[in-house]
């Protein structure tokens, strides 16, 4: 088969299985098995393509016609411009949470200011995932002291990885949330905890509910039992000026920022996204 046949049945295939972008998972696939880019493509679309590669390629049309996760298929992601390596054992990054990251960056601008000489900001990146968030921080603002917890070895197995691969020197600590974390103090705690509630799940669609990791999703019967915990346990963990700083829900806004008020936080902070919804809560002590 040409380039252009083999790409054609790609876009085909998917279009009929009712993947969303269907022509750009298409040649996104096409790139990362035969490693040609597009000036390549069009200037030779009647090439033909190595019978292995079309046959891998075929391959991997047909396992995400099924709507698995293209970016299990390939195991990248790109988050904040860095790649990160991505498998069954994380949830796939999303644009959105790049905002958590961004607001943590202003707080960290701010407690850069209050400290002394030689000191650094300590942030504690809760429920790490894939370690997009803790990774990222650090990676931009270098001299950041970062630790990051998660209850799955086998997430922190990718974070490591990640870290490894992007050259981010970040603790990592296996803990269900603060139980195996030092009596240390943090400036800044920041989150995506799992916040969906357990009655949604099964309307989610079917890339996220079918493959990526229901512990990494489920937030409980109401979608708040992280919050809580989290708020509750985080005071003993953060400095007498820290700052916790959560991505939530888009309709999670007033129920976290009442459990940050009632565990005693002075000051709450909604933050809405590029869309108009809230997207970021931050809670001062």
């Amino acid at each position: 088969m040409t380039l252009k046949e083999t790409l054609s049945f790609g876009v085909g295939t998917l279009v009929n299985s009712g993947i969303d972008e269907a022509e750009i998972d298409a040649w996104l696939l096409l790139e990362f098995v035969s490693g040609i880019g597009r000036t390549e493509y069009y200037m030779y679309p009647d090439r033909e393509l190595d019978f292995n590669i079309c046959e891998k390629y075929k391959q991997l049309i047909l396992k995400r016609s099924n709507h698995y996760p293209l970016q299990y298929i390939t195991n990248v992601q790109q988050f904040m411009g860095y790649d990160f390596y991505v498998n069954e054992s994380v949830l796939v990054p999303r644009p959105e949470t790049e905002l958590l990251v961004v607001k943590t960056e202003k707080v960290i601008s701010e407690k850069k200011k209050c400290l002394l000489n030689n000191q650094s900001v300590k942030v504690l990146d809760m429920c790490t995932g894939s370690g997009c968030i803790a990774i990222s921080l650090k990676l931009r603002n270098y001299e950041l002291s970062v630790s990051a917890v998660d209850i799955s070895n086998l997430a922190l197995e990718v974070a490591r990885k990640n870290a490894e691969i992007l050259s981010a020197d970040v603790c990592f600590i296996q803990s269900d949330l603060f139980e195996n974390v030092s009596c240390e103090k943090y400036d800044i705690i920041v989150s995506n905890p799992p916040y969906i509630e357990t009655g949604e799940l099964a309307e989610l669609m079917i890339e996220v509910r079918g493959y990526e990791p229901v512990i990494a999703l489920d937030g409980k019967n109401d979608g708040l039992y992280f919050y809580r915990k989290i708020i509750k346990e985080s005071v003993s963990f953060l400095k007498p000026d820290g700052v916790l700083i959560f991505e939530i829900g888009f309709n999670q806004a007033d129920s976290v920022s009442l459990l940050l008020e009632n565990a005693g936080f002075k000051t709450v902070e909604v933050i809405q996204d590029m869309s108009g919804l809230n997207r970021i809560v931050v809670g001062g002590i």
